[in-house]
Formats: C-alpha cells, structure tokens, sequence
C-alpha cells in the first residue's frame, strides 16, 4: 500500500506557517515504512531537532481506480479515521529554502500514524470535527467544512496521477495548531469524541 498526503488543505494552517495559498492540491507520498505501528511509541529520531504534530483526517481506498470522477469518488471508500503527519519542521524547512523534496523531512521511519478507521456512514464526511490533545491540553481542533479540496476532490485529483489501490490511505491534510513534541508527551486524537490513536512520545 501507499501513503497519499495533502499539503495546505486548511487556509489557517497555510497563513501560521506562511505558506503560499496553492491553486491545486499539494500532493507528496510517505512509504509503507513510515507507518508507526499499533501500541509502540514515537521516538523522536535522532537527525530531528524540532518534530511536529500534524492531525489529519484519513481515507482508506477499498478498490483500485484511476481518472475517479468526483461523483463516483465515494464508491471507493468505505471507512475514514484519524491520524498524525510527523514533521521534521526544521528540516522541512532548509528543503523547501532550496526547492528540494519534502521526503526526508516527511516520509522517515514512524512518520504516519493511522489510527482506528470507522465506518464513513457513521459521519457527515463535509462537517467533520476532530481533535488533538497533547498532556489532556487541547492543541488542534479542525473541522473539514474548512478543507479548501473535500475528499471526494482529493480522490477525483490524486488518481489522475497514481492508480489508487486497495489499502491505500489519504491523509486529507492539517488545521492550524501545529507544534513541536517533546520526550513524555502523551498524543490523544479523537473523531467525533471518538478515540483513534493515543500515543507516547519518546
């Protein structure tokens, strides 16, 4: 399987980290490698000075489509969750200075978390509201009204350029409220108040 992530999909995430407002999605992958696996914690790597949190909205892809309509995009999901984009900000940040890619800043070992999937029936996919609370302190708190693409977009968009494949996830993109993690830290996201990961950063 592979990991698809959006970049500035969420306009106050695009103007805390003055970014640039993109006039189509920003597209970038994270390997099979950078999934965190279930109950082990995030360490924090040791090239990394400064790790960031980015809460996301996932998509699980049920069956292979390429050129999705937008219109027909919903037939190829059944379950959406929740999950976490590790940064390398520091990192990220001399790459982008010199135009070069985001992966070693996006993509390394234990950078995707993907937590529990839930039926998408269960929710109203255009009014979505989730959470990130660090040490019980609530740092993020996104809705996906305020996604510039929805994800029946994101699908449509993406599979224009790679065939989408059964277990492939989406990360749909980041509100504002991104920061740093530190050692001890304790990551809870919910979804609709519904747990979907907790996480202990090392």
């Amino acid at each position: 399987m592979k990991i698809i992530c959006i970049g500035r999909n969420y306009a106050k995430h695009i103007a805390e980290l003055d970014n640039e407002r993109p006039e189509e999605p920003v597209v970038f992958l994270k390997p099979d490698s950078a999934i965190l696996a279930k109950k082990i914690p995030f360490f924090i790597p040791a090239f990394a000075n400064e790790i960031h949190y980015e809460t996301e909205v996932l998509v699980k892809i049920n069956k292979v489509g390429k050129f999705i309509d937008s219109k027909f995009a919903p037939k190829y999901y059944d379950e959406i969750g929740l999950g976490i984009d590790f940064t390398d900000r520091e990192l990220q940040s001399k790459l982008k200075a010199k135009g070069l890619p985001w992966e070693k800043a996006k993509a390394f070992d234990g950078s995707a978390v993907i937590g529990k999937f839930y039926p998408k029936t269960d929710f109203d996919l255009n009014n979505l509201s989730f959470q990130l609370k660090i040490n019980e302190q609530l740092v993020q708190d996104g809705n996906t009204k305020a996604m510039l693409w929805k994800i029946d977009e994101l699908i449509a968009y993406v599979s224009q350029f790679f065939t989408l494949k059964k277990g492939d996830v989406i990360f749909t993109g980041t509100p504002a409220g991104v920061g740093k993690v530190t050692k001890e830290d304790i990551l809870v996201g919910t979804l609709e108040n519904n747990e979907s990961f907790h996480i202990k950063i090392k």
